[in-house]
């Protein structure tokens, strides 16, 4: 595996801001939105992360984590625009959190492949993409996200049902 360059350091070390901000922010608030500081900045950290990531070319070319990087920026683009325009009514919200949320597992994927195959250091845990041990993360970190799926959209629709503003943009 190449040495880590400044952008490489910037990339993860934002990334890891973007990552403990969301849980954050869902933890906090049940899902990902504008009207919260911590949502603004997951989204504004999302972006810059996503954007170095198109600059990273240690694996010799355009690859696997520049087309989740191209992905993670139209999942945000498009939550901003259901959050900002609701095309879809009292539906966008559904769209808002089902954009939002897909990046973080977006963000998941690169982050636990970067690691295994760094970490440890001279004996790193993978040294393949077929690894069991990465594969089984991606399946699980891949439940964990329908599961949330889930659970945010019947937390919104029992939101929906219960008053008529429950994530401060509707």
């Amino acid at each position: 595996m190449p040495d880590m360059t400044l952008l490489g350091w910037f990339h993860t070390i934002l990334g890891i801001v973007a990552l403990v901000t969301a849980f954050y922010t869902i933890v906090k608030y049940k899902v990902i939105s504008l009207s919260s500081l911590s949502g603004k900045l997951y989204v504004g950290v999302t972006i810059i992360v996503a954007g170095s990531a198109l600059g990273i070319y240690n694996q010799g070319g355009f690859g696997i984590a520049h087309w989740l990087a191209v992905l993670t920026l139209v999942a945000v683009s498009g939550g901003i625009i259901m959050e900002k325009f609701r095309w879809f009514g009292r539906f966008s919200m559904y769209f808002q959190a089902l954009g939002y949320s897909s990046t973080l597992l977006f963000h998941m994927i690169p982050a636990i492949t970067d690691f295994l195959r760094r970490l440890p250091l001279g004996d790193p845990f993978i040294d393949s993409f077929e690894d069991p041990l990465l594969v089984g993360f991606h399946q699980a970190f891949l439940a964990v996200y329908l599961i949330g799926m889930a659970i945010q959209m019947r937390w919104l629709h029992k939101a929906m049902s219960e008053e008529s503003n429950p994530i401060g943009a509707y």
